[in-house]
Parts: structure tokens; sequence; C-alpha cells
């Protein structure tokens, strides 16, 4: 109990010392808050039921959280309990709050448990709360089964599936690093930061608008230098050289009624007609033609 008592020593002397209530007592303060919004007794029904809000948050300790920023989200999800709690309804007000200040806790803990968002569905958040329970339980139940059949047996019991619960099971099991975490060498001394470490394939912002002007105005380029060809150099060498899949010498000579070696031959008069349009127009696309 030492970490509630940590929370405000205050809070929880008050807590305790609040008076329980009868469920006529309840039913009247929740029928003034509700219809006439007196605060006086929306008060008390909070306070009488903060009990239940620090028992609450001691339930999720586990979480890495401080248990005074616990007791206060769970406190919102008791205001926010009150305000839609319909005393006409033959519930306790207990019940009816329980659900909302554990959402409120849970939605707190999800927030900033992870830099990485997760849990957003009602799946996920089901799956992040109950993993380590039903794990254990699955191995104290059946010590034999590998972690395979367990995630399965996880997957089946939440409705979610197997690579869900294997995902949730690594990020369970680790914790957030920062990018300028030291990395230290062999003799101890730092010698760079994570993040360095980290390489991104992709080409920077400055490399890939430069490649894809290069791209436009190559094929600017080439699409010039085509126009000076006749048709029959312009079918021969895409179908070469211009199309995914190459189309072949013999089949170009039946199309065109002519030899395969007839088809090189224009094929490489073609390419010098090209080299000749660029060295002479665009020397300095030479070099990538």
């Amino acid at each position: 109990m030492a970490q509630i008592e940590s929370v405000s020593s205050e809070l929880v002397r008050s807590a305790r010392n609040a008076p329980f209530l009868e469920r006529e007592d309840e039913h009247q303060l929740a029928v003034l808050w509700k219809e006439q919004r007196d605060d006086a007794a929306l008060h008390k029904l909070a306070q009488a039921h903060m009990r239940l809000v620090i028992a609450m948050a001691y339930r999720f300790r586990h979480y890495g959280l401080p248990v005074s920023e616990l007791v206060q989200e769970g406190h919102i999800g008791l205001l926010e309990a009150a305000a839609r709690f319909d005393p006409s309804r033959e519930v306790r007000f207990s019940t009816y709050a329980t659900w909302w200040i554990r959402a409120s806790i849970q939605d707190f803990i999800l927030r900033n448990w992870s830099i990485v968002r997760g849990g957003t569905s009602s799946n996920q958040k089901s799956l992040f709360f109950n993993l380590r329970r039903l794990r254990a339980k699955i191995s104290q139940i059946s010590p034999e089964r590998n972690s395979r059949e367990a995630f399965g047996d996880i997957a089946r019991a939440l409705g979610v599936s197997v690579s869900d619960v294997e995902t949730m099971n690594t990020r369970l099991a680790a914790s957030d690093a920062s990018l300028n975490a030291p990395v230290y060498g062999e003799w101890g001394e730092e010698s760079s930061e994570f993040g360095d470490f980290l390489i991104d394939p992709t080409p920077t912002p400055d490399i890939a608008l430069s490649t894809s002007l290069d791209s436009e105005r190559h094929h600017k380029w080439l699409e010039e230098a085509l126009a000076t060809l006749n048709q029959r150099e312009i079918r021969i060498l895409r179908a070469r050289r211009l199309q995914e899949e190459s189309a072949t010498l013999e089949t170009l000579g039946e199309e065109l009624n002519i030899s395969k070696e007839r088809v090189r031959q224009i094929e490489n008069r073609a390419m010098e007609k090209i080299r000749d349009y660029l060295q002479h127009t665009h020397p300095e696309a030479f070099a990538h033609a």
C-alpha cells in the first residue's frame, strides 16, 4: 500500500474518511446532480467513490506510470460517469462508474506507456491489457505448450490475429530507446549514438529531387532524339531497348518481313543516330545516354 500512500496522504485520508453511501442516498445525490446540477451533491457522490478510483489505479501500477497520475485520470473517469449516469435505471452508481474509471485509466496508459501509439481498437486494447495475464495462465495450465501455440490460444480468446499477439508481445517486452542514447566502444568510451546505426535506404530529399529532374530531362532528350529516326527505326528501337520485355530479332524480322540480321543492323544504326544527336545537341547528357 506504500504506492497508494505516495499518491497524496491528504487524498487517501479524505477517501478513507468519506462515508459509504446507502443506495437511497446515492440515488438522491445522483438525482440532485442530474436535475439541478447541484455541485455539492456531485462532490459528495465523487468523494464517496474515490476509494474505488484509488483501488482501480493500484491495479494498473505495473505499467510504469505514477499512481498519482493514474488516480487523477480515474477521477476524470468518475466525473464522466457522474455526468452520464441515469438515476432512473436500477443500477448502482459504483457499478456504472467502474467502467468509466477503468476506461479513463487505460486510455491514459495507452497514450503514455510508449511514444509509439498503439492499441487504438477495442481488440488491441484488450490484447494490451490481457496479454500478460493470459500468457501466464496458459503457462501455468499447459507449461509444455510453446510460444507459437500459446499465442494461438490467446489470439482465439481475444479475437485477434496471431501476428497481432506476437507484435504486442514484442512491444511489451521492450522499452522505448532514445536515438541519442550513447553507444560505447570496445574500451568503454562513448563512440557514437544509437541513431547513427539506423540507415534509411531511401534517397535524401535533395537527391530525390535531383534524380526526378534529371529523369524528366533525359526523357525529353530521348524523345527529341527518337524524332530524328524513321518509323521502322523507332519501331525496332522501342521494341528492343525501351520495353520491359525486349522483342527478339526473329520476331521483329517476321513482323517487318526482313531478316533478323537486317533488324540488328537497323537497330545499331538507330543507336548511332541517337548518340550523334545527343553529342551535338546535349553533350552534357551524353555520358548518361
